[in-house]
């Protein structure tokens, strides 16, 4: 099964490490121009672009907080600008502010849905109307395992994430007349800069949970992804795609 990008334009936010990193990585590889999106820092979105160029992609970076109504219409409208239109959009960017509820300060649960959740809304409302014009387009979110099944401590990121499976279905519906497909990946325990801090106690206790026996990379997730983008999943829209090594089922 062959992926073919070229020509696409591809947005995808986060980029500058993690899942991000790794799905901008893939997408030029399979012929896409990238447009790397970071808040900061930008070393690490140059780092990004430098090693898409270095193997032959063709990739740019855009600062931009995406919890930032005024700031995502005036960059990504720039792109748009730019290049003529955005074909896919990857909303990848998240935070994490755990604690018990009791816990939890009314500033950190803002914060996570400011970026989880309403920056999952203000890119796509930058893009939608270009992929309606043009009566095409790709939109993957990145949901969580939580978000389906819960996590004691996470209760503002599970409750963004379930958001975000809500937002995908409701999406895929109203836009799936314009030809524009809309799913979201469900990661489970994914080994990023994120889940590397957690102590070890409770990364074994995950792992017990986890039939396969192991913790997943970015490329478990960016390998789906590229399928979902591509033509080869031009008929599947308003699926939550598991990604988790049967953790949840």
């Amino acid at each position: 099964m062959k992926i073919d990008l070229n020509d696409k334009i591809a947005l995808v936010t986060g980029a500058s490490r993690g899942i991000g990193k790794q799905v901008a990585k893939d997408l030029a590889s399979y012929g896409a121009t990238v447009i790397a999106n970071y808040p900061h820092p930008k070393d690490s979105a140059e780092q990004t672009v430098e090693e898409i160029t270095k193997a032959g992609g063709k990739a740019a970076m855009i600062e931009f907080d995406v919890s930032n109504y005024d700031a995502v219409q005036e960059s990504v409208g720039s792109v748009i600008d730019e290049y003529g239109t955005i074909d896919i959009l990857i909303n990848n960017a998240g935070i994490t502010k755990d604690g018990l509820f009791l816990r939890m300060k009314e500033e950190d649960w803002d914060k996570v849905f400011a970026v989880n959740l309403k920056g999952v809304f203000n890119c796509t409302k930058a893009v939608i109307r270009t992929m309606s014009k043009q009566k095409s387009g790709r939109i993957v979110n990145i949901a969580s395992v939580v978000g389906e099944m819960g996590n004691a401590g996470q209760l503002n990121y599970s409750s963004t994430k379930a958001g975000v499976i809500g937002f995908t279905k409701s999406a895929a519906k109203e836009f799936g007349s314009r030809g524009i497909t809309v799913n979201a990946i469900s990661p489970g325990f994914i080994q990023t800069d994120i889940t590397q801090d957690i102590p070890d106690e409770y990364k074994e206790k995950y792992m017990e949970a986890i039939p396969l026996g192991r913790f997943g990379d970015t490329t478990d997730i960016s390998n789906v992804i590229s399928f979902l983008v591509s033509e080869n999943a031009s008929y599947i829209t308003g699926e939550i795609v598991r990604v988790n090594g049967g953790m949840y089922m």
